[in-house]
Parts: C-alpha cells; structure tokens; sequence
C-alpha cells in the first residue's frame, strides 16, 4: 500500500516508537539534567550577582563608615590643636600675670627701701643739724659776741652748710 511520500507500515511505526523512546530517553537522560543543571546554574549566578551586589553595599557602608571615622578624628584633632592652644594661651596669660605681680611686689619692696633710706638720710640729716647747732651753742657760749661777730659767726654757718647736700 503506497499513499503518497510516506508509506504506512510496520517499519514506519518502529521508527516513530523509536524516535519517541529515543526522545523519552533523551529527555529523561539529557535534557532534563541539562536543564537542571543550566537552572541551578542561572540560580548560582544570580546568587553569586546577589551577593556581590550585597559585598559591594556591605563596602559601601563600611567605606561611609571610615569617611565619618576618618572626619571624626580630624575634627578631634583640630579639637585638641584648640584646645592646647587655649590651654598655652591661658599658661601665657598666667605666667605674664605672675610676672606683672613679682614685678609689682619688687616695685614696692623697691619703694620702702627707698623710703627707709630717705628716712635715714633724714634722719642722719637732723642729727647732724643738731650736732651742728650744738657746736654752734657751745661756740657762741665760748665768747662773747658782739653784733659784728654774730653777723660773721652766721656767715661761715651758712658757708659750712651750704658745701653740705641737703638730701632731695
């Protein structure tokens, strides 16, 4: 019996069950595994994409995490530059305050020493005057004075006293 290009017959049935079994086999034996192996293989990639893009934002955030750091610390250091800088600054203005007292206490150490010599000269000053008005009593007790004597008697006081300094 012939039909036309493809003739029906037993040989015709073997190769259809054959391709048919040989396509179950295929199947079973390559595709699927094939096609296991391509999903769990596009599963691992995704993964592996997942993760990287995970790794990438974990960096991310760590590199912002060191930025803040890293600015944290250079605002402490110019934190702590200020502040040692304030601290100088208040040793400076308490070194020149201790200064200015010493200073100020010299000066009037200075001061009462001068007063205490000024006294003493002042008082050196007055016993010499005494001395010298008593050697001048006891001269004009010694003689008689008449007016031109007392007059000349004055005189060479005066002189005497005049090649003294009197204190300022």
């Amino acid at each position: 019996m012939q039909q036309g290009l493809v003739e029906f017959s037993w040989t015709f049935v073997f190769q259809i069950v054959n391709t048919l079994v040989i396509f179950l086999l295929l199947r079973h034996f390559l595709f699927k595994p094939t096609t296991d192996f391509m999903e769990k293989r596009t599963r691992d990639i995704e993964k592996d994409i997942e993760d990287a893009v995970n790794m990438k934002k974990n960096a991310e955030e760590l590199k912002a995490s060191y930025e803040e750091k890293l600015a944290n610390i250079k605002q402490e250091r110019s934190d702590m530059m200020k502040e040692a800088a304030r601290k100088a600054e208040e040793r400076a203005d308490g070194i020149m305050k201790e200064a200015r007292e010493e200073i100020r206490k010299m000066e009037e150490r200075s001061r009462l020493d001068l007063e205490r010599e000024q006294s003493k000269a002042i008082h050196e000053f007055k016993n010499q005057i005494s001395e010298l008005a008593v050697l001048a009593a006891a001269e004009v007790m010694k003689q008689e004075l008449d007016p031109q004597s007392h007059e000349k008697m004055i005189q060479e006081f005066i002189e005497q006293m005049g090649e003294t300094q009197w204190p300022h």
